[in-house]
């Protein structure tokens, strides 16, 4: 029989982000690779969503991605590939509209699913993949 490798995963953590709302951790980092869980437009001081046009809603995921790459030692630039959920696609130019407010060129890949409901009747959800080198 052969050995099996295994990689360190590292759970990472942060304050300035939701708090998991069920059994699964904020990001995991594994290698120079980091899996940023789906964030929805929750405000992390009180956990409640945020106010607004879905536009908000929006800037908070951005907002909620940002902070926890950065725990992991990155920021949304570091991003290769990025899921948005929206339970209605007619919001997608606004998503376009505020991403390119947080990203520039090159763009991570990137997926719109159009999903019937998501966590606490959020409008939008995105999980993501870092790359943060070797």
């Amino acid at each position: 029989m052969g050995s099996i490798k295994t990689m360190t995963r590292e759970i990472i953590r942060t304050e300035q982000a939701p708090q998991a709302i069920g059994t699964y951790s904020q990001a995991v980092r594994v290698g120079t690779r980091v899996y940023l869980s789906g964030q929805i437009p929750l405000v992390p001081e009180t956990m409640e969503l945020v106010e607004g046009e879905v536009e908000s809603q929006i800037r908070q995921v951005f907002d909620n991605l940002q902070a926890v790459a950065r725990a992991a030692g990155g920021n949304l630039p570091d991003i290769v590939k990025l899921n948005v959920f929206l339970t209605d696609l007619i919001h997608f130019p606004i998503v376009n509209k505020v991403m390119a407010e947080y990203f520039s060129e090159p763009y991570p890949a990137r997926a719109a699913i159009g999903v019937a409901q998501l966590p606490r009747g959020a409008t939008v959800e995105m999980d993501a993949v870092m790359e943060l080198g070797s």
